[in-house]
């Protein structure tokens, strides 16, 4: 055999040899201890929908798809031209009551005051009738204007207690037209991100209809799936960590917020031990607010990676897991 074939088959060998051996370096500085599992996933977070309470034009949209939102920023503003107009109905509305309330309580004193004259009156034709110095007569008109004045008092009263309760339903129905205007301008429920622009402007919307979509970012999650061996060990509130194909030799801090009380992979007759291990259960790993306020800029949902969850809470996390985002505090 030629001196150069012999070398490069040396040089073959060695070069399989080394790629096998960092293959197999990888592998081991990959290895997961006892007492921690694993499962692939992806970054998710819950979907809002910021939609019209009632059927309106769009006057103007605010943000655009993959604007960050926070909670209570104006995002949509609807046109309530009409609602204006039938608030400030209801407004003058609301003051003809109440001038009409302040008429019944002005009529009112005054018969109140008829009311008192007339008892003095009815006194004193008492006290002439008793001396014989006035007619039984004039004494039973003064009594029946009492009675007279005293009913058309009564009368007054109930009109009064009717147009309180008009005053009261017109501000009601002003407080409720406000309440429809007020609802018109559409607010983001949550700090998120804007994931899709479903209006345009001088679209009418209906009632419910949607104007945007935001991601939750107040609730970013990966899901993974555990055999149920793994699942039953598991505790919520477990500690976790995320590593992401876009981001590796980073994780993430998270924690167990959910294990499924139901399998996602069922067999359609469970009978031996071997079936049973091939059910799965949803995991799903919580990364905490403030990791997430910290990073907004980098928050994607969609990225792919691993999620490793702590089925013994004294394992101890493998060197690769140790360098957090944030840093681990010491």
């Amino acid at each position: 055999m030629p001196k150069n074939a012999s070398l490069w088959i040396v040089l073959a060998v060695l070069g399989l040899a080394g790629f096998f051996g960092y293959q197999r370096w990888l592998a081991a500085q990959s290895a997961l201890p006892p007492g921690i599992a694993s499962g692939n996933g992806r970054i998710e977070a819950k979907l809002v929908d910021v939609a019209a309470k009632e059927a309106l034009r769009v006057k103007r949209i605010y943000v655009d798809e993959g604007d960050l939102v926070n909670p209570g920023q104006v995002v949509v503003q609807m046109d309530t031209a009409t609602l204006e107009a039938q608030l400030a109905e209801s407004n003058l509305n609301v003051v003809a009551t109440q001038e009409k309330l302040a008429i019944s309580r002005a009529t009112i004193v005054k018969k109140q005051a008829e009311i008192g004259l007339a008892k003095i009156e009815v006194k004193r034709s008492t006290a002439l009738v008793a001396e014989r110095a006035g007619s039984q007569r004039e004494l039973d008109l003064r009594r029946t204007s009492l009675q007279t004045t005293t009913a058309g008092c009564a009368e007054e009263e109930a009109k009064m207690r009717t147009t309180e309760q008009e005053v009261k339903v017109a501000r009601a129905n002003a407080a409720t037209i406000q309440t429809r205007i007020d609802d018109a301008t559409l607010k983001s429920p949550v700090r998120g991100r804007v994931l899709y622009r479903l209006a345009e402007v001088g679209e009418v919307l209906a009632a419910g209809g949607k104007a945007l979509t935001l991601v939750n970012l107040n609730d970013v999650y990966m899901e993974i799936f555990l055999p149920s061996e793994q699942a039953a060990k598991l505790d919520i509130g477990a500690e976790a960590r995320l590593v992401f194909d876009a981001l590796p030799g980073k994780a993430v801090i998270g924690a167990v917020s959910f294990v499924s009380p139901e399998a996602q992979f069922t067999p359609k007759q469970v009978e031996t031990k071997s079936e049973r291990d091939k059910l799965m259960f949803r995991v799903k790993i919580r990364v905490p607010e403030q990791t997430v306020e910290a990073n907004l800029d980098r928050v994607k949902t969609g990225v792919r990676g691993v999620g490793y969850v702590k089925l013994d809470p004294a394992a101890s996390w493998p060197a690769f897991l140790q360098d957090t985002i944030p840093p681990a505090k010491k």
